[in-house]
Formats: C-alpha cells, structure tokens, sequence
C-alpha cells in the first residue's frame, strides 16, 4: 500500500521542471460583474483587455493623438460608472466599443475637423496590405501604400470610416457593428459599400 500511495503521489504532483495547469483568465462576464460590484483589480483587467483595441478605433476616428487619449479616459471612466448597470444584453467588447464611438462622435461635433492632414499610426492595418517582396523597393511600395491608405481613410466621413475600422481591423461581425453604431444591419452594409467604393478609387493605383 506504501508503495502503491508513493507512485500515486509521484503521478499526481507536478515536479519542479514541470509547469503547473494554467490559471483560468475569467470572463468577460466575470469581469464585468466584479467590476460592476467596485472590483477595482477586475476593471484593471477589462482595461487590460480593451484598451489596446479601443484605442486603435478612436486614434483612427479622432484627428489628434491627444484627442484620442481623451477619448480614450474618457470611455473607461464612462465604463467604470455604467458597469453597475450592465446586464450583458450586448457583449462586454461590443458595450465599450458603443461608448467608445460616443464619445468620438460628441468630440467630433463639439470641435469640427480643420483642413490639416491629421497624423495618424496604420500600422495594425500592414498585414491586411498585399505583401510585397523583402527587397528595399518592395518595402518602400509597402511604406507607401500604408500612407496612401492613411490618407485615404482620412477623406472618409466619420461613420463610414467607423465602419471600415470595425469590420477591416477590428473583425467585428455586421450585427455588432450595427450595435455600437445604433444603427441597422442593412445600414452598415451601405455605408461599408460606400467606404470601399471610395478606398477603391482613393487607391485604384495601388490595385
């Protein structure tokens, strides 16, 4: 019996070259619920989570880096005082992407856009960029392409282009896009369709 517990407990206990399971992360829901209850720890969590992929929305919505930051600050302080009334109906990323727009959209008509070609940072958007060949000419094609679609994207109207960021970056499907843009299905597709029509003849020397 010694002997029978002693190769049971050899199994069973990982050694010390031998990683432990991973720790589970918790869920969207999880964290929301925490949060909502004043969890600062699982806020830093959802912040953590989202914020990398809300900022690439609102730096590409918004004209100035700055801009962006406040939009930014301001959606999670908007997320940290809504998250007690949460219920789920949407997905937690759908919701912060909601008041993220929100807030892009209220900046946008309290200061309208100057003529100036604002900075903007594409390079989350490089691998969906045809590739070219490792050679310096290819890579200043490449260079050059990312800054014609900058360019481009920049003459779009704020929510057709939220739109294309939407589906293009972020892969969200057309019912979610249709959440965080209060607006139908059938409306996203159009205003999809008229972003690409645009791009397409922004960018017809780059087909």
């Amino acid at each position: 019996m010694a002997g029978w517990a002693t190769r049971r407990d050899a199994r069973s206990t990982p050694s010390a070259d031998q990683p432990g399971p991973a720790t589970p992360q918790p869920t969207d829901e999880a964290l929301a619920r925490r949060a909502g209850l004043g969890d600062r720890d699982a806020f830093a969590v959802i912040v953590t989570r989202y914020g990398p992929a809300l900022y690439r929305f609102v730096s590409r919505v918004l004209d100035e880096p700055a801009d962006a930051e406040d939009a930014l600050q301001e959606t999670f302080i908007d997320a940290w005082k809504g998250l007690s009334g949460f219920r789920g109906d949407a997905a937690l990323q759908t919701w912060l992407f909601t008041l993220a727009r929100r807030r892009c959209y209220a900046h946008l008509k309290r200061f309208p856009r100057s003529g100036s070609r604002p900075h903007v940072n594409l390079d989350d958007v490089t691998d969906r960029i045809p590739a070219r060949d490792a050679d310096p000419a290819g890579l200043q094609l490449g260079q050059d392409l990312v800054a014609a679609l900058d360019t481009a994207l920049r003459t779009l109207p704020p929510r057709q282009r939220s739109v294309w960021i939407l589906r293009q970056i972020e892969d969200f499907t057309y019912a979610d896009i249709a959440t965080v843009m209060a607006i139908s299905p059938d409306a996203v597709r159009g205003l999809l369709e008229r972003a690409r029509a645009t791009l397409a003849i922004t960018l017809k020397e780059w087909r």
